[in-house]
């Protein structure tokens, strides 16, 4: 009789805000994920001010970890308006980073992208008056057309999708009401329900709340490190979940 695969453990951590030295959590955390998971999930936040030294710092330490690390970038890792070389140096250590492409690891399908902000459901910012509102609005759309496109290339059941941004409110939920719009935006949670993800990976959100939903029941976790490290004060500075790879 043939023997179901073993589920696949997929680690999810964001906001690592890598500087120019690595911070001291950054190698144990690492090695824990190698030894307890099978793929690596980063949701952006990678550096603290988007340097070519600080994803350098960082590629040295990501380097050493033995399994494939899926990644999106975050808000911090554009600040220095470099992001084009943040990526290069983390795509040459074998980061699978996504801005609107998938990829398929251990049978799972990875749809990621950055995201954006603009608010949640009734409260979502519209692009009316001034030409920078219209603008801002048009980077959300812009940044959900992108997870749309990804998600829309894979062929597998299992979707997980990658982003900085949250896209429901749920999940910032503890942080001040007055920045919920800063946080994210409703508009990335189309896509997600339109082509059925089987969960969602996001950080940002600091003081947010770990865990919510898309109005058709998709889970969406909030994996921001300080959130973690709050929360579970004993550890691990991550998440685990396993995920059963159907055919």
């Amino acid at each position: 009789m043939a023997t179901s695969p073993a589920p696949v453990r997929l680690a999810a951590v964001a906001d690592l805000h890598c500087g120019k030295i690595a911070p001291d959590f950054l190698r144990p955390l690492l090695t824990q994920v190698s030894s307890e998971a099978d793929i690596l999930a980063l949701s952006g936040d990678l550096t603290d001010y988007g340097l070519p030294e600080e994803a350098e710092t960082l590629a040295a330490e990501l380097s050493a970890v033995r399994i494939p690390i899926v990644a999106v970038l975050g808000n911090h890792d554009y600040q220095s308006d470099q992001q084009a070389a943040v990526r290069e140096i983390l795509l040459n250590v074998g980061v699978k980073l996504l801005d609107g492409e998938s990829a398929e690891v251990h049978g799972i399908g990875f749809a990621g992208a950055k995201g954006f902000a603009g608010g949640f459901g009734t409260r979502t910012l519209e692009p009316w008056g001034e030409q920078a509102i219209k603008r801002f609005v048009q980077e959300a759309l812009d940044e959900s057309l992108k997870l749309e496109s990804a998600l829309a290339r894979l062929r597998v059941p299992q979707r997980v999708a990658l982003l900085h941004y949250s896209p429901v409110q749920a999940t910032v939920e503890g942080e001040p009401a007055e920045i919920f719009c800063f946080l994210g935006s409703s508009r990335l949670e189309e896509p997600l329900n339109r082509y059925g993800a089987t969960m969602v990976f996001h950080g940002h959100a600091h003081r947010g709340h770990l865990e919510g939903a898309t109005q058709t029941g998709i889970p969406v976790y909030n994996v921001s490190l300080p959130l973690l490290r709050r929360t579970f004060p004993e550890g691990p500075l991550f998440r685990t979940f396993q995920i059963e790879v159907r055919e």
